[in-house]
Parts: C-alpha cells; structure tokens; sequence
C-alpha cells in the first residue's frame, strides 16, 4: 500500500480537515486520501459516525490522525496544528470544513445561544485554524480552501428562506470576505480560496432532518429555482476541492460557486421572438436620408 500511495498526486501532502466524520467532510478526506495525502482530523460531534468514518479511510489505506477538538476554542485549534506537525512533520493543506446553521423550520427564531454558535463555529473556528496553519503553509506553498454557503448571499429569502438563517447567512458572508484578505495574507507562498455551496445531499438536502420537515411542494420551489434540478452530491465537492488543490496555481482569492445555478433562479431562456421588422426597413432612430 506504501508504494501505491507513493505514485499519488498528493503523495505525503498532509491536509488537515475538520468535518471529516460524514457528509461531504468525509467524501473531502477520502478523495485526498485516494492522492496519497496524509490527513488530521479534529472531530467533535457525531460520533456515531466515527466508525464508519475510520472504516472507509482504513479501506483506502490511508494514513491518518482522528482526536477530540473544539476548535471554537484557539487552543484547540492550534493543537491541531501541532498534532500535525508532531504526526507528519509538515502542514499542506488546510480545508476549512466546519459549520453550523440552525433551519428556520428547525429551530425557529434566533435564541442568543443559537446565535453565537453558529458564529463561532462558522467563523471564529476558520479564523483560528488559518491563523495557526498560515506559518507552516507558508514554508509548503501549500493550499487553503474556505467551504461556505450561498446563503451568504441569498439570506434568508425564496424558497431558501426556510433553511437559511439569518445569522447563517451572515457568518458566510464574512467568511467569503475573509477568503480575499487571507488571500492577501498568504501572498505569495499560499493559495486561498472559496467553495461555496448550494443545496446538497447531506447539507440542507434529503439526509437533513430539515428537510423532512418541509412539505413537498416547498422542497419542489428549492429545486425548481435550481438550474440543474436537483440538489448536489457529496463526491462533487470533494472533485471540486481535488481540482483547487492540484489544478489550479494561478488562482487565489477566489469562489468557485457549486449550487447547481440556484444563484441564478431557475428561470428558462424563452425562445427568440421572430421580430416585426421587415427586411430593408430601418430598425433604429427612423429613415435616413440619401447618403446619410
């Protein structure tokens, strides 16, 4: 297994991703694994889950650390950089998965509690892993890619407006500022750049508690509005994340939008009119005069 993890792309890179333990966290840290990178990853709830987790990454014989972090906590998370230099001698790549958005449908109006820890979680926790990470990228040229939301700028409106929240929609929205200025930050040695998605399969799609919740035409308006008509899956982020991480040198401080064209509403193109202007007939400001 060492030699074919040897003849990888990403061969004993070393990424750090939180939010590993399902969901699209868990499709990212398997498709760096399939590269040969190494991979630290914090958990903190479902935990559940953390079986089957160290299960699918066991079978691609990858190499990882799994440990207990809340990195709203700045300790926390630069213990997480430490673990990674201790465990692997190097940092690579950080992938800034980790969140959290209460449903209006879930949760109803805000409480202070649900407030701050959506903030904390959305925001305060990149910020203090990026800020730990930053020296050592540094010295690997190495990669941050920041996952948010389009309801940063969608809000709490349309048919999204029963599954984005408005504090939600906020901390995204200052989570994709702070993608342009860490870009800046981390010029030239580091990239930083922005995913940013729409309705997925575990993220505010079918396998959310939300979403039973919803009646089935407010769950037909979400995909209506949505170019593609249907929401996303999991492993097309993880392919979007490979293709920032080994593809693309020459981007930085950028988003790249995975939302299925909800952005854009949904609406068709109709059909080109045929016109009422008839041929020779001038089309703009009247007749002209001879020679004009």
């Amino acid at each position: 297994m060492d030699k074919d993890m040897g003849e990888k792309t990403l061969s004993r890179k070393v990424a750090i991703v939180p939010g590993a333990i399902r969901g699209i966290g868990l499709e990212i840290a398997r498709e760096l694994g399939r590269e040969g990178a190494h991979l630290v990853l914090p958990t903190y709830d479902w935990l559940d889950d953390l079986p089957f987790m160290k299960a699918a990454l066991d079978e691609l014989g990858v190499r990882y650390v799994e440990f207990h972090a809340d990195l709203r906590e700045e300790r926390e998370a630069r213990n997480v950089v430490e673990v990674a230099k201790e465990e692997f001698g190097r940092i690579d790549i950080l992938i800034n998965n980790i969140e959290r958005g209460g449903w209006p449908v879930v949760h109803g109006p805000y409480t202070e509690e649900q407030w701050r820890l959506e903030w904390e979680t959305t925001v305060d926790a990149k910020w203090h892993l990026f800020k730990n990470a930053l020296p050592h990228l540094k010295k690997t040229c190495g990669c941050v890619i920041n996952i948010t939301s389009i309801a940063g700028l969608v809000g709490r409106s349309g048919p999204a407006g029963l599954v984005f929240n408005d504090g939600y929609s906020a901390a995204n929205r200052a989570v994709s500022a702070l993608t342009e200025q860490w870009a800046r930050e981390g010029a030239p040695e580091v990239r930083v750049n922005e995913i940013q998605l729409g309705f997925f399969e575990t993220r505010h799609g079918p396998a959310t508690r939300g979403w039973g919740i919803l009646s089935d035409e407010e769950r037909q308006a979400i995909l209506d509005h949505t170019l593609v008509r249907r929401v996303g899956r999991p492993q097309e982020v993880a392919k979007a994340v490979s293709f920032l991480v080994k593809e693309c040198p020459f981007m930085t401080g950028a988003t790249l939008r995975l939302d299925g064209g909800y952005l854009l509403g949904g609406e068709r193109v109709p059909p080109m009119p045929e016109g009422v202007v008839e041929p020779g007939e001038p089309t703009f400001g009247g007749t002209i005069p001879p020679g004009g």
